[in-house]
């Protein structure tokens, strides 16, 4: 029993995958591969943007271990922030933090590194939410919309920089003590927990700390969506401006994140495809263009993340981390 609870959760899931499958087989057999023989240059330039997106983030890394006291070695940084990837499909990509086991062994704590993990992804989400609002940019009645996001994303920030994280964890711990309902008890857990993380990692919270690390997580996940953009100019005559389809690509992911299945499978897809048929494209061109994009994001991280692993299975890489 308890090993088939362990597997449960991916066997439900390859159901869903199977079924959605299943329901789209006629898009499926309608796909065309003529467009992608004659846009190899356009699918590797969204390849391009992707290792770009992996390079911004591997120096933003670096800064939070600095900001930590801990000065790595680029080259080291890149192989284990990349080598987390091997893991990013899992649920809110907590199976990145696998990466943790390699700062061990040079003195960095767990706590320190889910803290500089949590901060990360919080930068993510903003600067999604900030790329999301690009989706209403050729729509004059969603500006209100716009700037409302812009204010939260600074509101966000500064609640980020200023909360008091170490006495925010012992409120809610002293509330979780008294929470006699399950679930309310676990939440409440899981929140302290994430409080204590930022508490470690009080540091990349100052200001200047995350307006950098918010600008080169707005960058970096831009250019990863600029992919879809170039991935969709192959589909003529359908125009796709370069800012509908950053924003397409960040509402998916968003939404792929909120629905915490692993490496947003399937609910990141459906969104994305059905935002680029509604934005012109025949449903078998819009799943191509899906399927394109996730395999130069997603597959191509996972691939390259992997052989990172295998690299840092060389323990002569160590001594000269720092």
């Amino acid at each position: 029993m308890p090993r088939f609870s362990r597997h449960l959760y991916f066997v439900l899931i390859g159901a869903f995958i199977a079924v959605c499958a299943y329901g789209m087989r006629a898009d499926f057999a309608a796909i065309s591969l003529a467009p992608v023989a004659r846009s190899i240059d356009l699918i590797l330039l969204a390849a391009v943007f992707s290792v770009l997106n992996y390079c911004l983030r591997v120096v933003r890394w670096q800064r939070y271990l600095r900001a930590l006291g801990f000065p790595i070695s680029l080259g080291f940084t890149a192989l284990t922030y990349i080598a987390g990837f091997a893991f990013t499909v899992s649920p809110g990509k907590v199976g990145e933090l696998a990466r943790g086991r390699y700062y061990s062994r040079l003195g960095i704590s767990m706590s320190e590194v889910a803290g500089a993990f949590f901060v990360e992804r919080l930068m993510d989400v903003v600067a999604m939410l900030a790329l999301a609002t690009l989706i209403f940019e050729s729509l004059p009645r969603y500006r209100v919309a716009m700037w409302g996001a812009v204010l939260l994303v600074a509101v966000v920030l500064g609640l980020l920089g200023f909360l008091q994280w170490s006495s925010l964890e012992g409120s809610l711990r002293r509330k979780s003590d008294s929470v006699t309902q399950p679930v309310v008890k676990v939440i409440m857990h899981v929140a302290a927990g994430a409080a204590r993380s930022l508490g470690a990692a009080r540091s990349l919270l100052k200001p200047t700390a995350l307006l950098s690390g918010f600008a080169l997580g707005l960058l970096a996940w831009g250019l990863e969506g600029l992919g879809v953009y170039v991935l969709g100019s192959g589909f003529p005559p359908v125009h796709l401006d370069a800012a509908a389809g950053v924003g397409i690509y960040a509402v998916a992911v968003l939404v792929g994140a909120l629905s915490f299945l692993p490496g947003g499978l399937g609910s990141t897809e459906a969104v994305m495809t059905a935002l680029l048929a509604a934005r012109g494209f025949p449903l078998p061109n819009a799943l191509l263009i899906t399927l394109l994009c996730r395999i130069l994001t997603l597959w191509l991280a996972v691939c390259i993340g992997w052989a990172a692993v295998l690299v840092l299975r060389r323990d002569r890489l160590l001594p000269a981390a720092i």
